[in-house]
């Protein structure tokens, strides 16, 4: 959205008075009430009240080759102005087509952000220098200086650190919508047969209705509907609850040979935070639309696995199946947070000992192929803040170490760091998963005031917060002395510390994915056998609850049966079709069977002598 005052006219060949598209631009479209473009759900179904606007692209094939801009009357207006500098132009410019994203990803529109504060910096540095070599006095040049920074998605402690920026919201509803849907699940599930299609998604959508998300998760009131599951499906239950309101949820279908390693079936309960007005459909109303795609948070990431797990349970038990190894089912609090009050713990328990484990079953990601994604470990986070300080003084004067430079300096090393990495992954040398990837997820300074910030104040402090994710085989040593030194060096007035650092043990944790490792042999044989394809194992581009048994010894394998589908993992509009839901559950079915059914004949003992 761009905001004109009309007594300030621009002009200038960047600003053409026309009415279309210059020669050689392509016009498209963009929905004003959430963030798709061209293709976005609300051009696709036409989704009623989502007005549509024009853009015009500059150059380049693709959004992100060229330069945006904006028809506004007779006006076409540059959405990247990151080399004009105005001077008393009273001209407001808001971007909104940014969406959120994974912080563990790499393209954040806070990347263009800081592209325009080092472009304003080097414009601020020029200007200084003139003044610095005695040919201007200060007040001859144009000062810039930056007067506060605001960016970050907030939680109870600090600002959430696994989801990246997102923009100002937008305003809809679809409140009568979402009463009409749950009145017709009502009156055509009361009588369905607990094994049919439609039963399974209903349930699916109940889970997908329980409100999970951080700071304030309901998970007394997921532990009621899984207990409840659970009951049905006369599995044994159990509620562990390692830190006083964050219960886990610990299932059990008993195996004919109980003294063989078990089989753990792990799926956290909760999500992060969903930005309602961003949203399409309420992001926990389990919409289904016309495609059969269910909105809601946690459909992808990852409530959906945990109710797989459950419906395919339930159809071996309805088929008469019986397990020699003894099934778990795990359901744990905290994984968006970092896990240590839910799987963590539950690792180290006694509990955990005497299930005695043979293979661990965690979430994975989506697919955009038919090939699903498997992976065999995942790389471990450093949640870095960053803290600058400096004296504090006027807006309009020019002077080293302010706080914002100081912090600003150390941004920018981060940013090569984070470039160079990133051409690893861009010229096909290695995959995002296997290079540390470094993304802001925080800015935070300023002076507050009532109508905004203090405009004409440099502040005397600057934060900024990075997620940074670590390959198991990376060196941490070589990294946190690249921190200290490079990144936030005391003689530039930084602190830092790391929030949340996991990388567990000095050697990397691996699982094997070769013949050498019965269980993966078993997951290939078995995806197949339902119809499904196994795309080339890898490494998480995240970081799950699976290290906290992979470093215990036992293989754990990071497996969503989701393809064909998009991946909007702590993104907006978050959807899983209906059909993709319910092959995922076959799948499931077809592993289960084979973990359950798998015995090693050459040698016995525990799962680690299996391996």
């Amino acid at each position: 959205m761009a905001r004109f005052r009309p007594e300030s006219p621009l002009r200038g060949p960047q600003f053409p008075h026309r009415r279309g598209p210059r020669r050689g631009r392509r016009v498209g479209l963009h929905c004003l009430r959430c963030p798709c473009l061209f293709s976005g759900p609300c051009l696709r179904q036409r989704v009623p009240g989502h007005a549509v606007d024009e853009y015009a692209i500059a150059g380049g094939h693709s959004p992100l080759e060229g330069i945006w801009t904006r028809r506004l009357g007779a006006m076409m207006v540059p959405r990247s102005l990151p080399n004009l500098i105005f001077e008393k132009l009273n001209v407001e410019i808001v971007f909104d087509e940014g969406g959120s994203f994974h912080s563990a990803c790499w393209a954040t529109w806070v990347e263009n952000l800081l592209k325009s504060i080092e472009s304003a910096r080097r414009f601020r540095a020029l200007q200084f220098d003139l003044v610095k070599a005695g040919l201007k006095a200060e007040g001859e040049v144009i000062s810039i200086n930056m007067a506060f920074l605001k960016a970050g998605t907030p939680s109870p402690t600090k600002e959430l650190t696994t989801l990246a920026m997102a923009e100002p919201p937008y305003s809809y509803s679809v409140l009568s919508l979402c009463l009409l849907s749950l009145l017709f699940l009502l009156l055509t599930t009361a009588q369905e047969d607990p094994l049919s299609s439609s039963a399974a998604i209903a349930r699916f959508q109940e889970y997908l209705r329980i409100n999970t998300a951080h700071p304030n998760p309901q998970y007394y009131k997921a532990a009621d509907f899984i207990l409840s599951q659970a009951q049905s499906l006369s599995l044994e239950s159990q509620t562990l609850e390692f830190v006083k309101g964050k219960p886990l949820i610990l299932l059990k279908w008993p195996g004919s040979h109980p003294k063989l390693p078990s089989i753990l079936l792990n799926s956290p309960t909760d999500v992060v935070p969903a930005e309602d007005d961003k949203w399409v459909y309420p992001p926990f109303a389990a919409h289904i639309d016309l495609q059969g795609n269910i909105y809601g948070r946690g459909s992808q990431d990852t409530k959906g696995v945990g109710l797989q797990y459950l419906e395919a349970i339930r159809r071996l038990k309805a088929s008469g199946f019986k397990p020699l190894r003894s099934i778990y089912l795990s359901f744990v609090p905290e994984e968006e947070t970092g896990g240590y009050d839910g799987a963590q713990k539950f690792a180290e328990s006694d509990t955990f000992k005497d299930m005695n484990v043979g293979i661990v079953l965690d979430e994975g990601v989506t697919s955009p192929d038919d090939n699903y994604k498997v992976f065999y470990a995942s790389r471990c986070p450093w949640w870095l803040v960053i803290k600058a300080t400096g004296a504090p003084g006027h807006g309009a004067k020019l002077y080293d170490n302010t706080a914002m430079e100081n912090l600003m300096i150390s941004v920018e090393s981060i940013r090569r760091f984070r470039d160079s990495q990133f051409d690893l992954v861009k010229a096909g040398l290695k995959a995002s998963s296997e290079v540390i990837s470094v993304n802001m997820v925080f800015l935070k300074a300023g002076t507050p005031s009532p109508t905004g910030f203090v405009m004409n104040l440099q502040p005397s402090e600057a934060e900024a917060g990075f997620d940074v994710r670590v390959p198991p085989n990376a060196d941490p040593d070589s990294l946190e002395r690249r921190i200290a030194e490079e990144w936030a060096p005391a003689s530039r007035n930084i602190t830092f510390e790391v929030v949340i650092q996991s990388l567990i043990g000095t050697l990397p944790v691996l699982t094997p994915t070769d013949s050498s490792n019965p269980w993966w042999t078993l997951l290939e044989e078995a995806v197949r056998k339902a119809n499904g394809k196994l795309d080339k194992p890898q490494m998480n581009l995240g970081t799950t609850d699976a290290r906290y048994f992979r470093v215990r010894g036992l293989p754990a394998v990071g497996f969503s049966p989701i393809a064909n589908t998009p991946n909007l993992i702590h993104d907006h509009n978050e959807f899983l079709n209906k059909a993709e839901y319910l092959k995922g559950i076959s799948i499931y079915e077809s592993i289960i069977k084979a973990y359950a059914t798998y015995i090693e004949h050459e040698r016995t003992g525990s799962s680690k002598d299996e391996l």
